[in-house]
């Protein structure tokens, strides 16, 4: 093969890689994109392919501010989401040191339980959970959200891959020092892991912030649920308000959009280094 053959083919590979990454971003961006533009259009409109229509309005923000309590629903999205990732990143920190760190006995009888745990169906667990939360009374609470996912199997086994390949070295000069386990794994391991760990919390925030089955079952006031539950009202076997719905949904978007652009070099740094390991 000439080097001419040679450079015309790579320049072709080039093109076609970027072609196909340009591509799959445009699939990933269109429906949000779509949400967006639909969002600012009257009822009239929105079906048309016309994307820069001069029919751009507030009426949807308006009306989805008027049918359901968005703002109230949001912050107890927040409360929930934060309170859950909190919760899960905190055991799963412990839990994850515990098991890399200490040897003692059953250990890797209830690492097997804990990974197990992780391949059972929500629909398993959900009855047994909701009659507990209902005898404790923190149905149509945020605690009754909140606490039953406090422990995430994923995230131990998550953080225990990447407290697993923490050198060891570091911990052994820190105990001939004489640190505690405790500034062990908060002065040494945490902030040199904080990268994964922010990326894994970003990870768990969005689930949180995007569950709707276990809020539909736990709370029946619009004022104590998730805004997940609240868009729901705007689809019935009637009609569908398309563009409220549109509205809400841009607005329940932008606290996951904010927590992104505040851990985004955490998140970077994270993929840089597991793609060098």
């Amino acid at each position: 093969m000439t080097p001419y053959n040679h450079k015309h083919l790579s320049l072709m590979g080039q093109i076609t890689k970027h072609f196909l990454l340009i591509s799959l971003s445009l699939l990933a961006v269109l429906p949000v994109g779509w949400m967006l533009i639909t969002s600012f259009r009257e009822e009239s409109v929105i079906y048309s392919l016309n994307l820069f229509s001069p029919h751009w309005t507030l009426e949807n923000y308006e009306a989805a501010w008027k049918a359901i309590p968005i703002v109230k629903m949001l912050i107890n999205s927040s409360i929930v989401a934060i309170g859950q990732t909190f919760f899960q990143l905190f055991s799963s920190v412990l839990a994850a040191y515990a098991f890399t760190r200490w040897n003692f006995r059953g250990q890797k009888l209830l690492y097997t339980l804990i990974s197990l745990t992780w391949l059972v169906p929500f629909q398993v667990t959900m009855i047994p959970n909701y009659v507990t939360i209902t005898n404790v009374g923190w149905d149509n609470t945020l605690l009754g959200l909140i606490i039953p996912n406090a422990v995430s199997a994923f995230a131990i086994l998550s953080l225990y891959q990447a407290f697993k390949s923490f050198p060891k070295a570091l911990i052994e000069a820190a105990y001939i020092e004489g640190a505690s386990n405790w500034m062990i794994l908060w002065k040494i391991i945490f902030p040199n892991l904080r990268a994964s760990i922010a990326s894994l919390g970003v990870l768990l925030f969005i689930s949180a912030w995007n569950d709707y089955f276990w809020p539909l079952m736990v709370t029946n006031q619009l004022e104590n649920t998730t805004v997940q539950i609240g868009l729901r009202m705007f689809m019935s076997s009637d009609i569908n308000m398309w563009g409220p719905l549109m509205a809400a949904s841009t607005l329940s978007c932008l606290p996951i959009l904010a927590v992104y652009l505040i851990l985004q070099r955490q998140i970077i740094d994270s993929f840089v280094k597991w793609g060098i390991r």
